[in-house]
């Protein structure tokens, strides 16, 4: 189990690559303020949003969680443990003034991000942006100019260097 890793899972970085993309920021395994052990996948904490990507056997999913046949009593237990955490942990962050989005692992990446994206959208959020529909200024050139650089780009400079 010391290899199942805790953060930057598939799903997780296909989320993260999708909304930022898309122009969203956030932050990533930053713990909450005032929430105790709490550790959300992706947070945005101007908007007081905490995104959580839960893996299907870790989490119960119904649809996808099937218990080992070896323990099957120890299993079942742990994991119905873990889903009472989740529950906890989405009371005490709503209790605290913020919204809470849970993703399955299986749930097509373009469809966690637009659910992410409409809760994100109804907390009055802005994307950033680089003002892409403005015109973008052309990069100034710099040209440094002394006695001796015009000297050396002469015609007759350029060929007397190449014979030698």
């Amino acid at each position: 189990m010391s290899r199942i890793r805790r953060r930057d899972t598939r799903p997780e970085l296909a989320l993260r690559r999708g909304l930022h993309a898309r122009g969203w920021r956030y932050f990533v395994g930053r713990p909450v303020a005032g929430v105790s052990r709490c550790r959300p996948d992706l947070l945005f904490p101007r908007l007081r949003l905490a995104v959580f990507v839960d893996g299907c056997f870790w989490h119960f999913c119904v649809e996808h969680t099937h218990l080992p046949t070896a323990n099957a009593a120890y299993w079942h237990a742990k994991l119905l443990a873990n889903r009472r955490r989740d529950v906890a942990h989405d009371h005490e962050l709503r209790s605290a003034g913020w919204a809470v989005v849970r993703v399955w692992e299986h749930t097509p990446p373009a469809e966690a991000i637009d659910a992410v994206e409409a809760v994100l959208r109804c907390c009055g959020a802005r994307r950033w942006t680089c003002d892409a529909g403005a015109p973008r200024r052309p990069h100034r050139e710099v040209r440094i100019a002394g006695p001796t650089a015009l000297s050396d780009r002469s015609p007759r400079a350029a060929s007397s260097r190449r014979r030698r």
